[in-house]
């Protein structure tokens, strides 16, 4: 079983890998997408998105990080992809997932799901200009308004050469709500020869078994799960969950993460989401929320977190 974690825009960022994967569990990592328009992008953009660039694609940890490229023009998202495995990507993977309307008005993301004709000439594009030692890999969800296109979709995906699919088991406009339609990957399975990776609603151990059994794939994604759960893909793999005591810790170290690093500013808006995932796992992180929610500042945030007063970043 390989277990990755998924790229979540505004949410798993480099600090937030590199938090996950010092917990352990994961084989990859995948970053929030970098948009292509219709330029080649310079250096310094990707490595703003995966620092991990520069320590050879990997987290300290050592977990592979593979940098994900979202756009709608084949020849750009190619010569993209060149430059982000030359920068140190471990492969490239192609956004046809992304729910977001701002990005599906500028034709990016699920939209795509629309035309199979065009992911399959994003696919070819990008697997002719990259390197056959390095993966192109595709995340895909099951369709924009309906499933009709799925298989469909999936097909052309290997068709054009891709490596292996990650599939979203819903479609955009199901969004993230409940439930996960595992049966469907099932369905893609049957129709193509490569990998084919599960994603969606896992929470927990129990979701992930049932979750392998439904769509009959072995290797899995986890994302909103992993940061309900920090320990997830090791509670899969046999651990204990971790403890509120515990979380609580990662959340300070998170915030020294955050308060230090290049995103300070965005700290309590991040913190507050970061609590609103643990709720699902942890009711003590319900009622820490509730003691922070109005506070705007790291200073008035962190005591809560480690119980002392007066503290400085």
């Amino acid at each position: 079983m390989q277990i990755s974690l998924a790229p979540m825009e505004g949410v798993v960022d480099h600090l937030m890998r590199d938090m996950l994967t010092q917990i352990g569990g994961y084989d990859l990592c995948v970053t929030e997408f970098v948009r292509v328009v219709d330029q080649l992008l310079p250096a310094k953009v990707f490595y703003r998105l995966c620092p991990e660039l520069k320590q050879q694609g990997l987290t300290r940890a050592g977990t592979p990080v593979r940098v994900q490229l979202l756009g709608q023009d084949p020849v750009s998202l190619a010569e993209n992809a060149v430059r982000a495995v030359s920068l140190g990507s471990h492969g490239i993977d192609l956004n046809f997932g992304c729910p977001a309307k701002t990005v599906n008005k500028s034709k990016g993301g699920a939209v795509l799901l629309k035309q199979t004709q065009g992911l399959y000439d994003i696919v070819s594009e990008v697997r002719r200009a990259v390197d056959k030692k390095h993966k192109v890999t595709a995340k895909m969800r099951l369709g924009f308004e309906d499933k009709a296109l799925a298989i469909d979709n999936a097909m052309a995906l290997e068709a054009a050469g891709a490596d292996l699919i990650t599939v979203h088991a819903r479609t955009k406009v199901e969004g993230y709500k409940p439930p996960a339609y595992w049966d469907w990957i099932a369905r893609i399975r049957e129709h193509v020869r490569i990998p084919v990776v599960a994603n969606g609603e896992i929470w927990s151990a129990e979701d992930a078994l049932a979750c392998q059994q439904q769509s009959h794939c072995q290797d899995i994604m986890l994302g909103r799960g992993a940061l309900a759960l920090p320990n997830l893909a090791q509670v899969i793999r046999g651990a204990s969950p971790m403890s509120w005591e515990q979380v609580k810790q990662l959340l300070a170290d998170y915030s020294g993460y955050e308060i230090y690093g290049d995103k300070g500013r965005y700290y309590p808006n991040r913190i507050k989401q970061w609590l609103g995932y643990l709720k699902r796992q942890y009711t003590q992180a319900d009622a820490l929320f509730e003691q922070i929610r109005t506070l705007k500042t790291a200073q008035q945030i962190l005591p809560h977190l480690i119980g002392e007063t007066g503290f400085k970043p």
